[in-house]
């Protein structure tokens, strides 16, 4: 395996997931199974856990999340079959709300660190990393710290990134209720299907209104938007009255 760079831990709120210190579980969520069991083996290896379950698919991650308890650490892959970028993320960030969540991908560039982190993810640690990296982004997440590689610098400390909120807040303020709602629901992980099924509407009826928030938002997808709404902290700024 190549050796990643060296990495930093970073400051993060009081709404990190806190991991117990013995009998721990974790799930494993990539669609290479050699990786994955290189990735189980290496856990084994920096700490104390009783049982540690797999999955190629986000769909097989979501069914593990939802018939077993929290599981105490997730490891996640960014592309799988099912799905590709932050989109998994989301979803699986909706499904598992106390579960600490490290990303471990090839996808190690400055942005999408920054997105991972503010879509929920716990920490991010380049594929191919050496096993002294993960006992690190381990021990870190662990302490209550995020875990980021080293030299990494966060895009929104440059220049002109002191708007961007407000420019958020103007453009989530033109979207109508109804594009309010189905908004919400996509910040929930929910599929257009469900979208349509929750809101009694046509799917196709759904489809516009996504087309239309993206365009409003001024984003070419999904995920996207959601960022977009947790930066500018959605359920605050939009009408409630549903």
């Amino acid at each position: 395996m190549a050796v990643a760079s060296a990495e930093r831990t970073t400051e993060v709120s009081c709404s990190m997931r806190d991991i117990p210190t013995t009998a721990l579980t974790a799930l494993v969520v990539d669609d290479h199974p050699l990786f994955c069991d290189a990735l189980a083996l290496t856990l084994r290896s920096i700490a104390d856990f009783v049982d540690i379950q797999t999955a190629g698919t986000l769909e097989a991650s979501l069914d593990k999340v939802r018939s077993e308890d929290d599981f105490d650490l997730v490891l996640l892959d960014l592309n799988l079959p099912d799905v590709n970028g932050l989109d998994g993320l989301v979803r699986l960030r909706t499904a598992a709300p106390k579960s600490t969540i490290l990303i471990v991908s090839s996808m190690a560039d400055d942005r999408m660190i920054t997105h991972a982190l503010k879509a929920g993810a716990d920490g991010f640690v380049p594929k191919h990393s050496q096993r002294a990296v993960f006992r690190k982004a381990f021990d870190a997440v662990r302490a209550g710290h995020s875990f980021v590689p080293d030299g990494y610098i966060d895009p929104k400390g440059q220049d002109g990134g002191r708007d961007a909120p407000e420019e958020a807040l103007t453009r989530l303020a033109s979207l109508t209720n109804q594009q309010a709602r189905i908004l919400n629901l996509i910040c929930e992980g929910k599929l257009n299907k469900q979208i349509a099924f929750d809101l009694s509407i046509a799917e196709t009826t759904v489809k516009a209104h996504v087309t239309a928030i993206m365009r409003k938002l001024g984003v070419h997808s999904r995920t996207q938007a959601v960022l977009i709404a947790q930066e500018a902290r959605f359920n605050r700024v939009l009408p409630s009255d549903m």
